[in-house]
């Protein structure tokens, strides 16, 4: 059975270039082997991450995310069992949101700022509908 994760979390400490090709680093030389696809989206201090793959593998990694300390505040915004995945084409891809239109942002929220917390979790899977279908993923291999 495969299932889709969506999490928000506040960045422990700066977010910089080198914390983020770290996590990019770790998830994707890790995820191939456990069957995890998803997405890294990142802005000011926040992430908003998608997860994909098995119920057991998905929630083991959840766990140690929130076991982990570059990550503060870490909250599921949507947890649904799926029969394909969105994100099967990225290991990790990755958003960087201080490079999106905030025009697209201020759609899916109150103000033109990645804010999880203040919005739905479906409001958040929309954005990630809009970034896919606009090809803002970026993903190397």
């Amino acid at each position: 059975m495969l299932i889709r994760l969506l999490y928000a979390s506040r960045a422990a400490e700066a977010v910089t270039h080198e914390l983020i090709e770290s996590i990019l680093s770790e998830s994707r030389s890790r995820n191939p082997a456990l069957g995890i696809t998803g997405i890294l989206c990142y802005g000011a201090d926040i992430y908003m991450q998608v997860l994909e793959g098995s119920r057991e593998a998905v929630n083991k990694l959840y766990n140690e995310i929130t076991c982990d300390a570059r990550h503060r505040d870490v909250t599921v915004l949507h947890y649904e069992e799926i029969c394909e995945r969105r994100f099967a084409g990225w290991t990790m891809g990755q958003v960087n949101l201080a490079k999106i239109n905030p025009s697209l942002l201020l759609k899916y929220s109150e103000r033109p700022v990645l804010d999880p917390y203040a919005v739905s979790g479906l409001a958040s899977v929309a954005l990630l509908e809009e970034l896919i279908a606009t090809a803002s993923i970026v993903c190397r291999p």
